[in-house]
């Protein structure tokens, strides 16, 4: 059983968004504001490779494979992981939180728990594999009750 208690930190993530939260309430009433907040733009793949898959020479006369194409999109996504952690990391060495609680959906949680700092992965009191990010702040605050008691 993990309380949430004042001044606790939740971070609300997918791959694209970020909400920094900290508990003001109490472990039995929680109420969450939101301290910093986190979006980047990642259009479809398609809209940011400019072009065509390449094709590499086989060892037939004539003979080409196509080769996959990069795909920006995904890529973006890891990136933005590694930036949430580096940017946890930065904040948890200048001692704004103690404890922190992650919620993210679970391909984001994997990724940025493979990129976490000691420091911070120190401070993680739980973990949520879960989408909350386009959810009412008093929806979250109810279902993270739910979670950690």
């Amino acid at each position: 059983m993990t309380e949430l208690k004042t001044g606790d930190w939740v971070l609300i993530a997918d791959s694209e968004k970020a909400l920094f939260l900290e508990n003001v309430g109490d472990e039995i009433d929680y109420n969450l504001e939101v301290r910093r907040k986190r979006e980047q733009e990642n259009p479809p793949s398609g809209i940011q490779g400019a072009n065509r898959p390449g094709r590499q020479r086989d060892d037939g006369p004539g003979q080409y494979s196509a080769l996959d194409d990069t795909d920006w999109h995904e890529l973006e996504k890891a990136r933005f992981a590694d930036d949430l952690a580096e940017r946890l990391y930065e904040r948890a060495h200048r001692g704004e939180f103690k404890r922190i609680v992650l919620v993210a959906d679970p391909k984001t949680l994997g990724r940025l728990r493979d990129k976490l700092h000691k420091e911070v992965a120190d401070k993680v009191i739980a973990e949520t594999p879960k989408d909350y990010t386009n959810m009412p702040l008093d929806e979250v605050e109810k279902r993270l009750a739910e979670e950690l008691r």
